[in-house]
Protein backbone atom coordinates (compact mmCIF):
# COMPACT_ATOMS: atom_id res chain seq x y z
CA UNK A 1 0.00 0.00 0.00
CA UNK A 2 1.37 3.65 -0.45
CA UNK A 3 1.87 5.94 2.41
CA UNK A 4 0.68 9.35 1.39
CA UNK A 5 -0.17 10.09 4.90
CA UNK A 6 1.02 9.03 8.48
CA UNK A 7 -0.99 9.31 11.75
CA UNK A 8 0.68 8.65 14.97
CA UNK A 9 -0.96 7.59 18.58
CA UNK A 10 1.71 9.51 21.03
CA UNK A 11 1.52 7.78 24.34
CA UNK A 12 2.88 4.26 24.55
CA UNK A 13 3.50 4.86 20.54
CA UNK A 14 5.81 7.76 19.37
CA UNK A 15 7.50 8.39 22.69
CA UNK A 16 10.53 7.43 24.40
CA UNK A 17 10.90 5.50 27.56
CA UNK A 18 11.28 8.94 29.21
CA UNK A 19 8.01 10.45 27.17
CA UNK A 20 10.10 12.34 25.00
CA UNK A 21 10.74 12.24 21.21
CA UNK A 22 13.81 10.68 20.37
CA UNK A 23 16.58 12.26 17.89
CA UNK A 24 15.64 9.27 15.80
CA UNK A 25 12.39 9.78 15.51
CA UNK A 26 12.42 13.48 15.29
CA UNK A 27 15.06 12.95 12.14
CA UNK A 28 13.58 10.88 10.60
CA UNK A 29 9.87 12.28 10.70
CA UNK A 30 11.82 15.72 9.56
CA UNK A 31 13.22 13.59 6.43
CA UNK A 32 9.43 12.98 4.98
CA UNK A 33 7.45 15.69 6.61
CA UNK A 34 7.87 18.08 3.18
CA UNK A 35 6.03 15.57 1.21
CA UNK A 36 3.83 13.16 3.27
CA UNK A 37 1.91 14.78 6.26
CA UNK A 38 2.31 13.14 9.91
CA UNK A 39 -0.86 13.84 12.00
CA UNK A 40 -0.72 13.20 15.78
CA UNK A 41 -3.51 11.21 17.07
CA UNK A 42 -4.26 11.04 20.97
CA UNK A 43 -6.48 11.38 23.98
CA UNK A 44 -4.40 14.75 24.61
CA UNK A 45 -5.56 17.87 24.89
CA UNK A 46 -3.73 20.35 22.53
CA UNK A 47 -1.55 22.06 24.71
CA UNK A 48 0.22 18.66 25.42
CA UNK A 49 0.76 18.02 21.78
CA UNK A 50 1.90 21.65 20.34
CA UNK A 51 5.30 21.20 21.53
CA UNK A 52 5.89 18.03 19.91
CA UNK A 53 4.42 19.55 17.06
CA UNK A 54 6.87 22.41 16.95
CA UNK A 55 10.22 19.34 17.56
CA UNK A 56 8.73 17.32 14.69
CA UNK A 57 8.41 20.93 12.46
CA UNK A 58 5.08 19.50 11.81
CA UNK A 59 3.52 22.51 13.15
CA UNK A 60 1.55 23.35 9.79
CA UNK A 61 -0.41 20.03 9.84
CA UNK A 62 -3.76 19.08 12.03
CA UNK A 63 -3.95 17.45 15.01
CA UNK A 64 -6.32 15.19 16.46
CA UNK A 65 -6.90 15.72 20.17
CA UNK A 66 -9.27 13.82 22.48
CA UNK A 67 -9.76 10.65 20.29
CA UNK A 68 -11.52 12.06 17.91
CA UNK A 69 -13.59 14.32 19.82
CA UNK A 70 -12.08 17.26 18.43
CA UNK A 71 -9.65 18.44 15.16
CA UNK A 72 -8.21 21.40 14.94
CA UNK A 73 -6.57 23.10 11.49
CA UNK A 74 -3.87 25.54 12.37
CA UNK A 75 -5.67 25.88 16.16
CA UNK A 76 -9.02 26.26 14.98
CA UNK A 77 -11.57 23.98 15.53
CA UNK A 78 -12.89 22.07 12.55
CA UNK A 79 -14.72 19.17 14.61
CA UNK A 80 -15.51 19.41 18.31
CA UNK A 81 -17.93 17.04 19.69
CA UNK A 82 -18.43 16.75 23.73
CA UNK A 83 -19.98 15.15 26.63
CA UNK A 84 -23.20 17.07 28.14
CA UNK A 85 -22.37 18.98 31.17
CA UNK A 86 -25.72 16.61 32.55
CA UNK A 87 -23.72 13.45 32.62
CA UNK A 88 -20.67 15.10 34.23
CA UNK A 89 -23.40 15.97 36.98
CA UNK A 90 -24.26 12.71 37.68
CA UNK A 91 -21.14 11.80 37.75
CA UNK A 92 -20.66 14.35 39.97
CA UNK A 93 -23.13 13.45 42.41
CA UNK A 94 -21.71 9.54 42.20
CA UNK A 95 -18.71 10.29 43.60
CA UNK A 96 -19.53 13.16 46.06
CA UNK A 97 -17.31 11.58 48.80
CA UNK A 98 -14.39 12.39 46.29
CA UNK A 99 -12.90 9.14 46.69
CA UNK A 100 -11.49 9.50 43.17
CA UNK A 101 -10.27 12.20 40.94
CA UNK A 102 -12.05 13.92 37.92
CA UNK A 103 -10.17 15.84 35.19
CA UNK A 104 -12.66 18.02 32.75
CA UNK A 105 -11.04 18.75 29.60
CA UNK A 106 -12.50 21.22 26.98
CA UNK A 107 -10.32 22.58 24.23
CA UNK A 108 -7.06 23.62 26.53
CA UNK A 109 -9.08 24.46 29.30
CA UNK A 110 -8.33 21.48 31.98
CA UNK A 111 -10.08 21.48 34.89
CA UNK A 112 -9.13 19.48 38.51
CA UNK A 113 -11.13 19.97 41.79
CA UNK A 114 -7.51 20.29 43.21
CA UNK A 115 -3.98 19.75 42.69
CA UNK A 116 -3.47 16.41 44.29
CA UNK A 117 -1.50 13.25 43.10
CA UNK A 118 -3.01 12.39 40.30
CA UNK A 119 -3.28 16.24 38.92
CA UNK A 120 0.26 16.18 39.84
CA UNK A 121 1.08 13.38 37.88
CA UNK A 122 -0.37 14.29 34.91
CA UNK A 123 0.82 17.89 34.44
CA UNK A 124 3.92 16.46 34.89
CA UNK A 125 3.39 13.62 32.11
CA UNK A 126 1.80 16.41 29.45
CA UNK A 127 3.75 19.34 30.47
CA UNK A 128 0.62 21.02 31.05
CA UNK A 129 -0.71 22.98 33.66
CA UNK A 130 -4.49 22.60 34.70
CA UNK A 131 -6.89 25.60 36.71
CA UNK A 132 -7.99 24.59 39.97
CA UNK A 133 -11.56 24.80 39.76
CA UNK A 134 -14.66 23.00 42.26
CA UNK A 135 -16.27 20.75 39.44
CA UNK A 136 -19.55 22.58 40.17
CA UNK A 137 -18.63 25.42 39.19
CA UNK A 138 -17.38 24.14 35.49
CA UNK A 139 -20.35 22.29 35.06
CA UNK A 140 -22.99 25.31 35.92
CA UNK A 141 -20.31 27.42 33.56
CA UNK A 142 -20.86 24.69 31.37
CA UNK A 143 -24.24 24.57 31.07
CA UNK A 144 -24.49 28.55 30.44
CA UNK A 145 -22.40 28.57 27.41
CA UNK A 146 -23.38 25.35 25.72
CA UNK A 147 -20.35 23.72 26.60
CA UNK A 148 -19.39 20.06 27.72
CA UNK A 149 -16.31 17.68 28.38
CA UNK A 150 -14.00 16.70 24.88
CA UNK A 151 -12.50 14.53 27.34
CA UNK A 152 -13.17 13.31 31.57
CA UNK A 153 -10.39 11.66 33.26
CA UNK A 154 -11.45 9.84 36.42
CA UNK A 155 -8.06 8.85 38.34
CA UNK A 156 -7.68 6.96 41.55
CA UNK A 157 -6.89 3.73 43.55
CA UNK A 158 -8.24 0.64 41.67
CA UNK A 159 -10.92 -0.15 43.86
CA UNK A 160 -12.22 3.30 43.33
CA UNK A 161 -12.01 3.11 39.61
CA UNK A 162 -13.68 -0.06 39.79
CA UNK A 163 -16.91 1.22 41.08
CA UNK A 164 -16.54 4.34 38.87
CA UNK A 165 -16.37 1.81 35.75
CA UNK A 166 -19.31 -0.40 36.63
CA UNK A 167 -21.33 2.92 37.77
CA UNK A 168 -20.37 4.51 34.31
CA UNK A 169 -20.80 0.86 32.63
CA UNK A 170 -24.73 0.76 34.24
CA UNK A 171 -25.28 4.45 33.45
CA UNK A 172 -23.88 5.51 30.32
CA UNK A 173 -22.58 2.60 28.26
CA UNK A 174 -24.99 4.19 25.08
CA UNK A 175 -23.72 7.61 25.70
CA UNK A 176 -19.89 7.42 26.21
CA UNK A 177 -16.71 5.97 25.30
CA UNK A 178 -16.04 4.05 28.38
CA UNK A 179 -12.32 3.46 28.52
CA UNK A 180 -10.19 1.73 31.77
CA UNK A 181 -6.50 2.95 30.00
CA UNK A 182 -4.84 1.71 33.71
CA UNK A 183 -5.75 0.31 36.26
CA UNK A 184 -6.47 3.59 38.17
CA UNK A 185 -7.48 5.69 34.94
CA UNK A 186 -11.02 5.91 33.05
CA UNK A 187 -11.10 8.15 29.83
CA UNK A 188 -14.54 9.01 28.95
CA UNK A 189 -15.52 10.70 25.66
CA UNK A 190 -18.40 11.27 23.63
CA UNK A 191 -19.93 7.31 22.60
CA UNK A 192 -20.18 9.37 18.81
CA UNK A 193 -16.71 9.90 17.91
CA UNK A 194 -12.72 7.91 17.87
CA UNK A 195 -9.74 7.93 16.21
CA UNK A 196 -11.16 6.76 13.13
CA UNK A 197 -13.96 9.00 12.41
CA UNK A 198 -11.86 11.68 12.79
CA UNK A 199 -9.67 10.28 10.86
CA UNK A 200 -12.21 9.86 8.13
CA UNK A 201 -13.41 13.75 8.42
CA UNK A 202 -9.10 15.20 7.45
CA UNK A 203 -9.14 12.68 4.71
CA UNK A 204 -12.22 13.54 3.43
CA UNK A 205 -12.66 17.59 4.29
CA UNK A 206 -9.27 18.37 4.08
CA UNK A 207 -6.15 16.03 2.54
CA UNK A 208 -8.44 14.53 0.04
CA UNK A 209 -6.68 10.95 0.51
CA UNK A 210 -8.27 8.01 0.16
CA UNK A 211 -7.81 5.72 4.01
CA UNK A 212 -6.11 2.94 1.62
CA UNK A 213 -3.27 5.34 1.68
CA UNK A 214 -2.97 6.06 5.06
CA UNK A 215 -0.36 4.39 7.32
CA UNK A 216 -1.32 4.26 11.31
CA UNK A 217 0.56 4.00 14.17
CA UNK A 218 -1.27 2.40 17.37
CA UNK A 219 -0.67 0.41 20.70
CA UNK A 220 -3.86 -0.11 22.54
CA UNK A 221 -7.38 -0.33 22.64
CA UNK A 222 -8.54 3.15 21.09
CA UNK A 223 -6.18 2.54 18.23
CA UNK A 224 -7.67 -1.03 17.09
CA UNK A 225 -10.44 0.32 14.91
CA UNK A 226 -7.91 2.98 12.75
CA UNK A 227 -5.50 0.23 12.52
CA UNK A 228 -8.07 -1.87 11.00
CA UNK A 229 -8.86 0.55 8.34
CA UNK A 230 -6.42 2.60 7.04
CA UNK A 231 -4.20 1.16 4.41
CA UNK A 232 -1.45 -0.11 6.63
CA UNK A 233 -2.18 -0.37 10.33
CA UNK A 234 1.30 -0.61 12.49
CA UNK A 235 1.53 -1.37 16.13
CA UNK A 236 4.41 -1.05 17.90
CA UNK A 237 5.60 -4.21 20.18
CA UNK A 238 4.42 -3.38 23.29
CA UNK A 239 1.06 -2.74 21.70
CA UNK A 240 -2.11 -4.73 23.55
CA UNK A 241 -2.58 -7.97 22.49
CA UNK A 242 -5.72 -7.07 20.35
CA UNK A 243 -4.04 -4.26 18.72
CA UNK A 244 -1.27 -6.25 17.78
CA UNK A 245 -3.95 -8.79 16.56
CA UNK A 246 -5.52 -6.54 14.33
CA UNK A 247 -2.31 -4.67 12.84
CA UNK A 248 -0.78 -5.17 9.24
CA UNK A 249 2.52 -5.04 10.72
CA UNK A 250 4.72 -4.84 14.06
CA UNK A 251 7.24 -2.57 14.32
CA UNK A 252 9.91 -2.33 17.62
CA UNK A 253 8.10 -1.09 20.72
CA UNK A 254 7.54 2.59 21.39
CA UNK A 255 10.48 2.94 23.09
CA UNK A 256 12.85 1.56 21.05
CA UNK A 257 11.61 4.22 18.28
CA UNK A 258 9.74 1.56 16.29
CA UNK A 259 7.85 4.33 14.37
CA UNK A 260 11.12 5.86 13.21
CA UNK A 261 12.43 2.44 12.61
CA UNK A 262 9.28 1.22 10.31
CA UNK A 263 9.28 5.00 8.64
CA UNK A 264 13.11 4.25 7.97
CA UNK A 265 12.72 0.97 6.23
CA UNK A 266 9.80 1.79 4.08
CA UNK A 267 9.42 5.26 3.22
CA UNK A 268 12.17 6.29 0.89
Amino acid sequence: MPHRIIFSDIDGTLLDSERELSEFTISEIKRINATIPVVLISSRMPDAMYHLQKELDINDQPIICYNGGLILIDKKPVHSTFISPDIIEELTNFNKDQKFHISLYHNNDWFVPEMDFWAKREANNTKVKPVVKQTQHVIQEWKTCNKGAHKIMCMGEEPYIDQAYTFLLDNFKDALHIYRSKPTYIELAHKSISKLTAIEILLDSYFKIPISDAVAFGDNYNDIAMLQAVGTGVAVANAKPETLQVANVITLSGKENGVATYIQKNIL
